[in-house]
């Protein structure tokens, strides 16, 4: 996390909370998470859809490994492993097994959780790091990117990842193929310049919608650990909370913008570069898009 700061940007003063203010929530719908010390007493809500156990834990770690990412402090690795945006507060929904397998059925339940938690908790932002293979039913793929539509529609940024199946044409998983949605690739950085990991999908779409949108760091990230320390992890999965981070400090901000506006945020502030050649805006860089004067 110290060198996706880095690379991002990031500068410490972005993370700002008046005594006044109101954190931003973010809803992480995944493996679940720990009680890691980087989250103090942010985690504010916790839903379990598996096995409807009460209490906090990840038994495969996926989560809290996002969590740590989007929103941890850094305070057991003395800031080095900090995430983005360390004030927002976290509404978890376990939706993945043991193995990070899941049921689409319990998955799209969360979704609609989270819409009905939107006002209580200050829900802002959903974060997606799953994607489901092309072979689930077409049933359960239009139930799935349905709920995620309404969920923007109804105020809530909503992040999704790539997916891992790169680098071949039309490789997005779902539901990170919805249009309104922001899909998020792994970029590499290498000596100031970046490019797609191989691994990162690539659309467009059945519906020739250009996608990812945007990228972000995914690879070799080290972040929250379920056993209370770090470990490292790669993938699609990890681009998305650094966006989420990102738009949370954002809307920190400028708590007033839509998720249009910030997806058109998104557009006109990212990191310009030679990405895939698929109309993709860029990565995530943060002076240019916290940028008040422009």
């Amino acid at each position: 996390m110290n060198q996706v700061r880095h690379w991002i940007g990031f500068e410490e003063n972005m993370d700002r909370l008046g005594d006044r203010e109101q954190p931003v929530g973010v809803c992480i719908l995944d493996s679940g998470v720990e009680a890691h010390p980087d989250f103090g007493k942010r985690i504010v809500l916790f839903r379990d859809f598996v096995e409807e156990r009460q209490g906090l834990y990840d038994d495969y770690g996926h989560g809290t490994h996002i969590a740590g990412i989007s929103s941890g402090s850094g305070l057991r690795s003395k800031g080095r492993y900090r995430g983005i945006a360390a004030h927002s507060n976290l509404i978890i929904g376990k939706v993945l097994n043991h193995q990070g397998d899941g049921r689409i059925e319990d998955f799209i339940a969360a979704i609609y959780w989270c819409m009905q938690m939107q006002e209580k908790f200050h829900i802002r932002i959903l974060n997606i790091s799953v994607g489901l293979i092309k072979s689930v039913a077409k049933d359960w793929q239009r139930d799935l990117l349905g709920a995620v539509e309404a969920a923007w529609d109804k105020g809530i940024v909503t992040v999704c990842a790539a997916g891992n199946n790169g680098p071949g044409k039309g490789s997005v998983t779902i539901p990170g193929t919805q249009p309104k949605v922001i899909t998020v690739g792994s970029a590499d950085y290498r000596q100031g310049t970046f490019s797609p990991s191989d691994y990162s999908g690539r659309g467009p779409t059945a519906d020739c919608v250009k996608k990812p949108e945007i990228y972000a760091p995914g690879s070799n990230i080290t972040s929250c650990s379920k056993q209370g320390w770090y470990v490292k992890k790669t993938g699609t999965s990890m681009s998305v909370p650094v966006v989420t981070g990102a738009i949370a400090l954002l809307l920190q901000q400028e708590p007033y913008l839509s998720p249009v506006d910030v997806k058109l945020r998104l557009y006109e502030r990212a990191k310009r570069g030679h990405m895939d050649g698929g109309g993709n805006w860029g990565t995530i860089y943060l002076p240019t898009l916290l940028d008040t004067k422009q």
